[in-house]
């Protein structure tokens, strides 16, 4: 059964939390693909995990070329696997519809964005026979506490 765990994104922007869960999902020894909502979306994500720290990148690929199932890392805007990851995040108002065929799922949504929250509560609904869900929240100081 996958576990899928909602991350409601408030005190930190997305670009400041996704490198960290990207950093443990490769230290546990999985692969990770990321499902974004546009292909300038893509690009953008694709430059900052080059980028988001002085000392250290993320390798990572665009989906569409011919190393796609080498990538440790793979950003598409497609629902494929082409890269056989167990771990599937979900950005930029990318919805999960199943979470058949992952050891874990991660839905990030932003809380100052309304319709990504109703977007959430959706999913949280489709997703909840057949899943293992939790749902974690961000407390001032950007620490994740388990709320359900």
């Amino acid at each position: 059964m996958p576990d899928v765990l909602f991350y409601h994104l408030e005190q930190r922007p997305l670009e400041a939390v996704i490198p960290q869960l990207l950093e443990k999902t490769l230290e546990r020894g999985w692969r990770a693909v990321i499902e974004v909502g546009s292909t300038e979306r893509a690009e953008a994500l694709d430059a900052h995990l080059w980028t988001y720290r002085d000392d250290s990148f993320l390798a990572h690929g665009l989906a569409g070329e011919d190393t796609d199932a080498l990538q440790p890392i793979l950003i598409t805007t497609a629902n494929d696997n082409p890269n056989g990851a167990a771990v599937r995040f979900f950005i930029d108002r990318a919805v999960p519809q199943t979470a058949e065929g992952y050891q874990r799922i991660v839905y990030m949504f932003s809380g100052h964005d309304p319709d990504a929250v109703s977007e959430a509560r959706i999913a949280w609904r489709n997703l909840l026979p057949g899943n293992t869900l939790t749902y974690w929240q961000q407390e001032p100081d950007g620490r994740w506490v388990k709320k359900a």
